[in-house]
Order: structure tokens, then sequence, then C-alpha cells
């Protein structure tokens, strides 16, 4: 029979039938050898190579809510800045993410597995697209947009890699040689060490680095960049300088000075790039502003009315992350922690380090009080009292004129309360791009933005002792955030207070170290990454399990809700990284190894 385009992958289930013929005539051999028809073969498929690359693009996009390419529930859900919501904690299968106590192989069951089959189907792209461009590439394409294209499609295959290693510790190395010997299920995941793997995933950005144009030269702004792969080698060194993610092996008793050089290096790259702060920080989540300075590497989405199709290139990830009410499909999930509130706190404009989570407060329009806020609370917490993403006055789905955000706007509060997440969604007036029974928005979804670098390279300047240079990107940050008052939440001028770090803040390394970490927490909250912060400072444990044992008690205007926190607890050197998923494990018998803790 001609070969039909398929691929397996180590460790992924797929379905097949087998069947055993004891006989059959030539006729019906003659009849099962005919050209299939309404599939691409494989001669052709892998006869286009520009084409294969942007296969393995649109896999980027390609994701679900049950299977997230931008990890909020493993990132935000997982920490202490986010609920799952919904309608309960049977509601998807993340509940086990967010209590940590309950999570096993097989729970969060399918959704976990869906993930881990998802990114190898993005590997396997983009490792038959390197095969293609070996094979056809120059002579279809001429040599330099050859290795152009193919440091584009190794810039892509290391992004997919840095998720599965970011989850799963140590994962099965798939490469185009393996998918060339058809050897994916002979391929386990121990073959490589963490760290083995992590130098893997930085040689193809170093590859991507070395060859790829500089953004003002790359004519389709949705390609990979050299300024992008540098940012992302930022990411990489930064995650490999706190140890290897195990608080055991993890913290300031670990750093390694060389790859923290490696930070200052690269991010120095992008700050002399043409990239930059965005003036106000509430343009950021503006669909009108997502591919500005800000951007460095962003899942492009549309809608219909921009590409002329059924649904557009729809951010599907967050279609569950809508406000209840407000939307005509909102869900109400990714819902942020009353400790997250009370860390936008300020006195005299300066963060409560040691005293935000004391009392629980939430600013009340009407009724501002001598309690002060960072602006960035209202630019990232849709809160009752309040306009939703900044909008005074709109018709919601059901024909009625809206003014602000009210307690009626949460699912279930007595389980999640009233907060609501609002930088992954665009304003009500902007429209949903699909909607009935489900809603999804053309919001970028960004996977490296200059102000989350510019943090990384301070982080990086604070372990080198350069505490200067790292106040005056925290400040230039702070500053911004100061800046972002007028334009979209004059509403809460009142509430706001924010100053600049003095220079006494930085004296000693531990003192920074506390600055940066809370800037982190509040300029990048509910964006998906507050998990792998904590985890690479090798602090999970201390301030999840504190977290648990706060939260459950918190209430808002009488409300009682997260009591479900009291069955939660974080165990280190376990629940650093998921398990393996059941499906997974046990596909090739003997092919894994679990992680430790996980039986």
């Amino acid at each position: 029979m001609k070969a039909i385009y398929k691929a397996f992958y180590a460790g992924i289930v797929c379905c097949g039938i087998s069947a055993t013929l004891t006989s059959y005539d030539k006729a019906f051999d003659n009849f099962i050898d005919v050209e299939p028809q309404g599939v691409i073969s494989e001669n052709l498929a892998m006869s286009q190579p520009d084409e294969m690359v942007t296969s393995a693009y649109a896999k980027l996009g390609d994701d679900w809510y049950t299977y997230p390419f931008n990890l909020w529930p493993y990132g935000d859900v997982s920490s202490d800045d986010a609920m799952k919501g919904g309608s309960g904690t049977t509601d998807t299968d993340y509940h086990p993410v967010e209590v940590w106590s309950t999570l096993t192989s097989s729970s969060p069951g399918g959704h976990m597995d869906e993930l881990w089959y998802q990114l190898y189907c993005s590997i396997s792209r983009c490792n038959r697209a390197l095969v293609s461009l070996a094979e056809y590439g120059e002579s279809k394409l001429g040599k330099d947009i050859t290795r152009q294209r193919e440091a584009e499609v190794r810039f892509l295959r290391a992004h997919f890699y840095f998720k599965l290693v970011q989850l799963w510790y140590q994962v099965p190395w798939v490469d185009e040689e393996v998918y060339k010997n058809h050897s994916e299920e002979q391929t386990p995941n121990n073959q490589f060490t963490h760290e083995e793997l992590m130098d893997k995933i930085v040689s193809d950005f170093k590859f991507a680095y070395d060859v790829l144009p500089m953004p003002e030269q790359q004519k389709e702004g949705g390609r990979a960049n050299k300024i992008a792969a540098a940012a992302y080698l930022a990411k990489c060194y930064l995650t490999m300088a706190w140890g290897d993610g195990y608080e055991a092996n993890t913290g300031t008793g670990h750093i390694n000075q060389k790859y923290m050089q490696e930070v200052v290096k690269y991010t120095g790259e992008v700050k002399d790039s043409r990239y930059g702060y965005l003036s106000d920080f509430g343009d950021i989540f503006l669909p009108e502003y997502k591919n500005s300075e800000e951007s460095i590497f962003a899942v492009q989405h549309s809608n219909y009315q921009d590409d002329n199709t059924l649904y557009g290139r729809a951010n599907w990830s967050n279609m569950l992350n809508g406000c209840w009410g407000i939307w005509s499909c909102g869900w109400d999930f990714h819902k942020p922690t009353q400790n997250l509130v009370n860390a936008f706190k300020t006195k005299n404009g300066l963060p409560m380090f040691d005293d935000y989570n004391n009392e629980i407060a939430y600013p009340v329009r009407g009724g501002a009080t001598t309690q002060k806020w960072d602006p960035r609370l209202f630019h990232t917490v849709g809160m009752p009292t309040f306009p939703y993403k900044y909008e005074t006055s709109f018709v919601n789905a059901e024909g009625k004129v809206i003014q602000m955000m009210t307690k009626e706007n949460s699912r279930t509060p007595n389980t999640y309360g009233y907060y609501a997440s609002m930088k992954e969604v665009p304003q009500r007036s902007k429209g949903e791009t699909f909607d009935n029974p489900w809603q999804a928005f053309a919001m970028n979804d960004y996977v490296l933005r200059y102000t989350d670098v510019m943090l990384m390279r301070a982080e990086a300047l604070i372990e080198l002792g350069t505490l200067n240079e790292a106040r005056e990107i925290i400040n230039d940050i702070r500053q911004r955030a100061k800046n972002s008052v007028a334009k979209h939440i004059a509403y809460a001028s009142d509430f706001c207070e924010i100053s600049l770090y003095p220079a006494q803040y930085f004296t000693t390394k531990e003192q920074a170290r506390q600055c940066l970490q809370w800037e982190r927490r509040l300029e990048l909250a509910m964006e998906n990454g507050r998990f792998f912060d904590l985890r690479r400072w090798g602090i999970a444990s201390q301030t999840l399990n504190k977290f648990f044992e706060k939260e459950q008690t918190v209430e808002y205007d009488g409300q009682t809700y997260a009591q479900y926190y009291k069955d939660a607890h974080f165990t280190p050197a376990k629940n650093e990284y998921l398990p393996i998923p059941y499906n997974q494990l046990y596909y090739v018998p003997g092919l894994y190894t679990q992680n430790k803790g996980y039986n």
C-alpha cells in the first residue's frame, strides 16, 4: 500500500486497527495499492519544504482549553496567584494541580495526557520539516532561505521542548534522526539527563540565534528572529542557573555564575534591539497593541474579520477564562486569589513585603481608604464595583447596559470568590471571535515580552552583584506602572500609589532579590508563569504551603470561599514536576521512568 502521511511518537498513545489476513488474491492486493484520495501523500508533502515549515508554525496556536500551550493551569492555577474557577472543583481535570496533594499520573487525567501528546505532535511537525528541508530545501528555496527556515524550525522545536522539560523534567528526545529511523518507540525518557536535555534545547536556540535575521530584516512578523532566539536563550540559562528545579538542588546555594553571565549577555542583545516598553501598562493587553514593541515573540491569533474564515485563528486556550455574565460564554476560570490581590498593597508607594497578607483587603469604588494599591492591580484583576477591562459602559450579550462588574459576575463565589482575570481577554465592546456554547478571542499569547526579559536581566545582575543597574531596570518598570493610570483606570486613581525603590533597598543581594521577585509577581501576574518562578528560586514548598494555610480562610464581603485548600499540600522532592501521564507511561511498558515521588 502506498504510504499515507503518518508519524508515531515515543510513548504517545495512538489508535490503530490491525488485521491478520490468512489469504488474499492478487486482485485484492491490486485494489489496496491505489493512491489514497482525500489525503496528502507523504512524498508530496515532504517535497514541499516551505509548506512543511508553515505546518510547524501552525502548531503554535493549535491548542485547546484541555491542552493549553500557554500553560495557564500549570503555571498559574498551580501557584498562589490563581484558582481554577468554573462551576466547582470537578469542572475540568485541573483541580489536582491547584491542591497538589491529589496529583497522580492519572489525575488530572486526560488533560495532562493530551498536553503531552499535542506537544509531541508539534515536535513531529518540526522534525518532518527539518527532513524535508534537508532533502528538498536547496533545490526549491535556495541555500540561504533553506538555512534560515532550518533555524526557524529549530527555534520552534526548542520552544515546544522547553515546555515539555519545564513540566516533566525528563522526556524522550525525539529529533529528526529518530523520526527518520522510526525509533520513537525505542526512545526512553531517561536517555538524557535533565541538564543534557536543556543543553539540547539551548543548542537549537543557539543555531537559531546564529542564523536568523534581526527583526527589521524578518519581513513576516510572525516568524522567529535573532532577538527572539536571544531572549529564549536568556530564559533557558536563567532556568538552569538556579539548579534543576528540585528544591534539594535549587536555590541561592546552587547558583551558576557562568549561566547568569549568559543571561546578561543575551538580554543585552534584547535591550539594544528595537524592542522596548510600551508607555502604558494597560495597552500591552489590548488586541490593537498585540504586535507592539513589547512583543518579542507571540503566538499570532486573529478573528474571522481579519482572515475571512468561519471562526478565525482564535485563541482557544483561554476560551474558559471570560468573566461570568459579561461574556456570552464566560465560564469564569482562571480566578485571581486574595493573596495575589493583597500583594498589590503599597505603603508609601512601596510593597508591604512582610505584612501584605496579614489582613484581607480589597478596593471598593466609592469607598477609598488609607490602604493604597499598585496601579497594576486594576489592569490585572477584575473586581466588583469597578469597570471590567476599563469599559465604563457597554452592552452585554443579553442586551443589558453594563457599567461595572458586580458580585453577580462570579459563577461559584462560595468556592472561587468574586475576582476575575482580565489580561487574556479583550474589551467586551470588541466582541467575541466565536460563541455559543464556546467563546474565543483574537488575543495573541505572549511567549516573550520585553518587560519579562528585562526582569530576567535584573535577576541575573543581582546574582552577579550589579545591584544598581538592576534597580534602574526595576524602577523603569515601576515608573511605567505609575504612568499607567490616566489613560485606562482614571476611575481608580484615588486608590493608586506607587513609588520607585530608593537606593537603600538595593544595598544587599537579599534585599534586591526580594524586590525583584516581588516585581516579577506584580508585573507578570496571571501571565501563566508564577509557579515556574517559585520553583526556579527554590521556594515553591515554603511559599505554597503557607499560602494554602492562609487562603482557606479568606472571605469577600462576608462570603467565605477557597476552603478546598484545607486539603492542599505541596511536597518537595515530588511536586516540583508533573508525573509522567499514565497513558504515556504504560503505552510501551518499561520504556519510560516515572518522576520521583509518584507511584
